[in-house]
């Protein structure tokens, strides 16, 4: 089990970053390499994702759902996905919490992957896992008008 953590300030109020951060096309948008994402329930979204980073390359398709919702402070996403260099499974959760800049964006994942993937070594995953969330949050901020 690999574990990532992450810390972003968006300089826009909670409630409007939570809802950018749970709105299907403000996240297609902003996911690194994604090129589908459509809801197929109640919170429930599949995706279709080109990832080019180190040694995770390839396509991806999987689902993810949103659970303990608590607008604007929290949620969390269950996430399991698979392609030509392995799958990835896990879950994250969120926190949003204001202070002087805006909103600061936490985020603890606890993240499985197998195949090819996981002869990558844990720090490489990790690495990788961080330049897709910065360029995610980036993205997401430039997208919110922060």
């Amino acid at each position: 089990m690999i574990k990532v953590a992450s810390s972003f300030e968006i300089a826009r109020p909670p409630d409007r970053v939570y809802a950018a951060l749970v709105d299907p096309a403000v996240l297609q948008r902003c996911i690194p390499g994604c090129e589908e994402l459509r809801a197929i329930g109640p919170d429930t979204y599949e995706a279709r994702l080109k990832i080019g980073v180190a040694g995770i390359n390839g396509r991806y398709t999987g689902k993810a759902e949103l659970r303990d919702q608590r607008p604007p402070e929290s949620f969390t996403i269950v996430f399991d996905g698979k392609g030509t260099p392995g799958f990835v499974r896990g879950t994250a959760t969120v926190r949003l919490a204001p202070d002087a800049a805006g909103t600061r964006v936490t985020s603890a994942a606890e993240v499985q992957v197998g195949g090819l993937i996981a002869s990558v070594a844990s720090r490489l995953v990790d690495a990788t896992a961080r330049k897709l969330a910065d360029d995610f949050f980036r993205k997401l901020a430039a997208e919110i008008g922060a």
